[in-house]
């Protein structure tokens, strides 16, 4: 029989609430726990539709008494004494795939599940089961309709058991986090006992200590287009001219990032998502350093650039669109790119068999047909000068 567990819906006082019993059975006078904080009770009555019970099967909603008062709130879980959940932000899973655009490693999912909900990536697909043979494939990515097995990392750690021990508290639902449609269900197989092993370490240098002895605010001048749009040019002649103002920059191109950093990342779908998760991570460093860091990527991904953003305060991401359509591009071709994409000599090319998203709403809009390389660097450096702080 699956372990009790019950999901606490209202808190009334520190010794009344109610809730769904999701699993098991719950008697009176069971001692229990509350998950995550591990205080432990007991149980003094039990209340369905008014009546007083002795005992309660799952799938019931109850309203329960407890003996001794407590700290809890909703989304906690009563739990028997001996047999607890974990508490982790990282887990293994079965992942089931059920959206038409495949799984990305390192793109952000919202997570939901019984014991919590959050932003959770599939930091590694460890591998593809095969449907009829069960045959597990090497794989970086699901289709739709397609199993594997991958460890999930969340930003905030959940109430969660082992699939095998508890379905329900076994179990999760992945989302889009801008359409909020279903991409995937999944099943815990066990907690990565890494994930509690890593604190934060506290430091007593901070980012406005660096920033204040450049005098300088620290920024992410984060720079989005398409191959020939200008970016590069641009980014290479605002950092030229933050240093000229004695400012403290870093630029971080594209192409000399794959040089290092990524340079064992290719250029699918899944490969993007990864260049741009380290990029933005990179730059968060150096923005802690008190830098006011350029980046030049084409980023093609909203979500991914969405996921950027968030690793930054309030008005520290500036996303800069130099925007060129694609004929122009195409005519411009610097590097002689897009001819060989043409010829079929690069796979996954951005506008051409890759999509591109543009941003729906940037801090500032670039048009490098209208302004030239001089006015757009200057147009970035004055949005900047003129941003609060």
């Amino acid at each position: 029989m699956e372990p009790m567990r019950f999901l606490v819906n209202e808190v009334e006082s520190a010794n009344k609430l109610s809730g769904l019993l999701v699993s098991g059975e719950l008697k009176k006078d069971d001692s229990v726990a509350i998950a995550p904080s591990g205080q432990q009770t007991s149980i003094l009555a039990i209340q369905q539709e008014s009546q007083q019970r002795q005992s309660a099967n799952p799938e019931t909603a109850l309203s329960l008494e407890l003996t001794y008062s407590v700290s809890m709130q909703p989304g906690d879980i009563i739990v028997p004494a001996d047999i607890r959940p974990e508490f982790a932000d990282q887990f293994e899973a079965k992942i089931d795939w059920l959206d038409e655009q495949a799984l990305l490693p390192g793109r952000t999912y919202t997570l939901k599940a019984v014991g919590g909900s959050g932003e959770a990536t599939i930091s590694k697909l460890k591998y593809r089961i095969e449907a009829e043979s069960q045959q597990q494939i090497a794989a970086t990515t699901l289709s739709a309709q397609q199993c594997g097995v991958g460890n999930i990392a969340l930003t905030t750690p959940i109430v969660f058991d082992s699939f095998s021990i508890c379905n329900a508290t076994g179990q999760f639902e992945l989302l889009d986090r801008t359409t909020g449609e279903l991409v995937a269900r999944g099943e815990i197989r066990h907690g990565l006992r890494r994930a509690s092993n890593v604190h934060w370490q506290a430091l007593d240098v901070d980012r406005q200590s660096r920033a204040s002895i450049k005098q300088q605010t620290p920024r992410i001048i984060w720079l989005t287009g398409l191959s020939g749009a200008g970016k590069s040019t641009i980014a290479n002649l605002v950092e030229k001219k933050l240093i000229a103002k004695a400012k403290h920059s870093y630029l971080l191109d594209g192409d000399n990032v794959r040089h290092g950093l990524n340079k064992d990342l290719g250029f699918t779908d899944a490969d993007r998502v990864e260049n741009i998760r380290r990029v933005a991570e990179t730059a968060k460093l150096m923005l802690d350093a008190g830098l006011i860091v350029i980046t030049s990527f084409i980023s093609p991904f909203r979500a991914e650039r969405d996921m950027a953003r968030t690793l930054f305060d309030e008005g520290e991401f500036i996303e800069v669109f130099i925007d060129a359509s694609l004929e122009v591009c195409e005519q411009r071709d610097p590097k002689g790119l897009y001819k060989k994409a043409r010829n079929g000599e690069i796979k996954n090319f951005t506008g051409l068999d890759s999509p591109y998203e543009p941003p729906k709403h940037p801090e500032l809009l670039i048009n490098t047909v209208d302004l030239t390389v001089e006015q757009a660097a200057d147009e970035i450096i004055g949005f900047v000068e003129n941003l609060p702080g």
